[in-house]
């Protein structure tokens, strides 16, 4: 996620690859002009710092690399499930910001989730860099925003996967299936983003009195049967996040 967030940024124009180091435990393939290192170079801390590891690895990160981030003015956190309490425990920042960014920020289209109790100057920092990466939204309610934006892209890959699935067991030929699940989902999802009306208005509009879209929304509708499964799953996810934001406190 951090290196589909580093190119995206570079891409626009935010970020110039001279003004970035990576540090990890191996060179990895990133934009031209971006350098890379075990450790950070020496000097003062740099403007801002993400962090973009596996929750099971903040505190190796923090034994290799707090004592030279002492100070640093901005800290962003990506680590999904970890409170910011957490990275100010282990890192000595002046702001401590955690993020949830979703996999379509690579095409500037995603969703970054934002939270943290920090200056006005250190909120508008943050919302600048995000910008480019598609739309920021403050919340709350962290762990469920995770589960819905942060995993929906996911629960959405499965849907339109499902959806071709069905259309290959009713008699399409798979590769067809999937191209038209797939062309359909995207511009349902451009003219309702377009759209002054909700998206399930646009169903209606679609489903014509006792025809056959009305015929399959019927079923989808049926004891809200769509909206059950899908409470469900954002409930089990939300769950998970807050079994690993115990685990990061301990």
């Amino acid at each position: 996620m951090a290196g589909a967030m580093l190119r995206r940024w570079i891409e626009s124009g935010a970020l110039a690859p001279g003004d970035v180091f990576v540090a990890n435990r191996g060179d990895r393939a990133l934009p031209e002009g971006v350098a890379q290192g075990r450790a950070l170079p020496e000097g003062p801390p740099p403007d801002a710092v993400l962090l973009g590891i596996k929750p099971q690895q903040l505190d190796a990160a923090a034994e290799a690399h707090a004592a030279r981030l002492t100070g640093v003015p901005l800290l962003i956190s990506i680590l999904a499930g970890v409170e910011t309490d957490a990275v100010a425990a282990r890192f000595a920042a002046g702001a401590v910001v955690r993020a949830m960014p979703n996999l379509p920020v690579a095409l500037g289209k995603g969703v970054v989730a934002l939270d943290g109790a920090v200056s006005d100057a250190a909120r508008g920092a943050v919302e600048a860099l995000m910008r480019p990466l598609g739309l920021v939204e403050w919340v709350e309610r962290f762990d469920l925003v995770t589960a819905l934006a942060g995993s929906g892209p996911a629960f959405l890959y499965r849907f339109i996967d499902a959806l071709s699935v069905a259309g290959t067991r009713l008699g399409l030929p798979a590769g067809q299936a999937s191209r038209l699940a797939l062309a359909t989902v995207e511009g349902a999802a451009a003219l309702a983003a377009a759209a002054p009306v909700s998206p399930g208005a646009l169903a209606d509009q679609v489903a014509s009195p006792g025809g056959s879209t009305r015929k399959g929304l019927d079923v989808l509708d049926d004891d809200q049967a769509l909206v059950e499964l899908l409470v469900v799953t954002l409930r089990a996810s939300e769950a998970r996040n807050r079994e690993m934001a115990a685990a990061a406190r301990g």
